[in-house]
């Protein structure tokens, strides 16, 4: 089997357990996953929102907020499971297609 095939393979695999990241927190009790926090749970956690931080929260907002799309967030565990494999997807879509883009322009320069 070529090598290609196994890297598509496991990431395949991967996809399929993303739901494991909503359903592991919520099964032992332990709020958002880590190191996913806002700043309100840093703040929650920490006792205070560091500078840095608290300047570049508003730079960025998720396309996919939470990984599920609007209105989902009530439709229950096996809709929000169906939405972190869909969010994945995307985001290995984008990033592949970043890398192969950036990959034809690097070889395009070599010419």
């Amino acid at each position: 089997m070529k090598l290609i095939t196994k890297l598509w393979m496991g990431i395949g695999v991967l996809i399929i357990l993303s739901p494991l990241g909503l359903m592991l927190p919520e099964h032992f009790k332990a709020g958002s996953a880590w190191g996913e926090w806002g700043i309100d749970e840093v703040q929650k956690l920490v006792g205070y929102i560091p500078k840095g931080l608290e300047k570049l929260a508003s730079l960025w907002n998720a396309p996919i907020p939470d990984y599920a799309f609007k209105g989902w967030e009530e439709k229950g565990l096996p809709s929000l499971s169906f939405a972190y494999i869909i969010s994945a997807i995307l985001g290995i879509a984008i990033v592949v297609t970043i890398a192969i883009f950036i990959g034809y322009v690097l070889s395009k320069k070599e010419d």
